[in-house]
């Protein structure tokens, strides 16, 4: 995992690894018999890990793309996610379109940088620039340096709401329009087919029996409000 990926995993003020997809996969690696251990790794170079066997999965809030696809197999969907464009309260941009002509931060070799390259209006930015970790790209725009950064939606709400309630201040914006849906899954060898279907198993007996939402609702509050 990329341990600055709230709240799906990152580290708390102790310096314990913690977060929704870390819950998820403690539960899931206890139904199976087994002990997950938590790798912190650069999100750039995460496949070569999984593939070089430094690791066995990928447990991240991972997109599945077509590109990864080729690289590496997927667990089936366990959660939705879309990519939006966060800007400064005080901003006076009011949606994607107004984004011509700026400075627009992302993280390297994330799903945003793929959504945001894809599109075409990422060729009337005055520059898109790349940082290792989503919390960089905040603290830049945070500062002025940078005029919107573009960001899951899980990990940009929980940042939002965290920062609000340690500040008391209004900070961030939402824009209006998105760059696109996606699909989180654990990234798994091609070859690890018996480790798939079983993850895939676990995961469908947590949504029947209630203990999916329960872990859910603890990092996300509850659906729909």
């Amino acid at each position: 995992l990329d341990d600055t990926f709230a709240p799906m995993g990152f580290k708390n003020d102790k310096g314990e690894i913690v977060g929704f997809d870390i819950d998820l996969a403690k539960e899931v690696a206890k139904r199976m018999g087994v002990e997950a251990v938590f790798k912190p790794s650069e999100w750039s170079g995460i496949v070569f890990e999984l593939k070089s066997k430094n690791i066995d999965a990928i447990w991240n809030g991972m997109t599945i793309t077509e590109d990864r696809k080729k690289e590496i197999n997927f667990s089936e969907t366990y959660m939705s996610n879309s990519q939006i464009i966060v800007t400064l309260s005080n901003s006076p941009l009011k949606n994607k379109t107004d984004l011509k002509g700026k400075v627009v931060g992302l993280q390297l070799g994330s799903s945003s940088f793929d959504a945001v390259t894809k599109d075409e209006i990422s060729k009337s930015f005055k520059e898109i620039k790349k940082y290792d970790t989503n919390v960089e790209a905040l603290m830049d725009l945070e500062a002025g340096r940078i005029d919107a950064v573009v960001i899951d939606e899980i990990v940009a709400r929980y940042y939002i709401a965290q920062k609000e309630k340690s500040t008391n201040k209004d900070i961030f914006n939402i824009l209006e329009g998105d760059f696109g849906k996606e699909e989180y899954g654990v990234g798994i060898r091609k070859e690890d087919t018996d480790l798939k279907a079983e993850i895939d198993k676990i995961i469908a007996e947590m949504k029947k029996d209630g203990s999916f939402e329960t872990i859910y609702e603890k990092w996300f509050g509850k659906k729909g409000q």
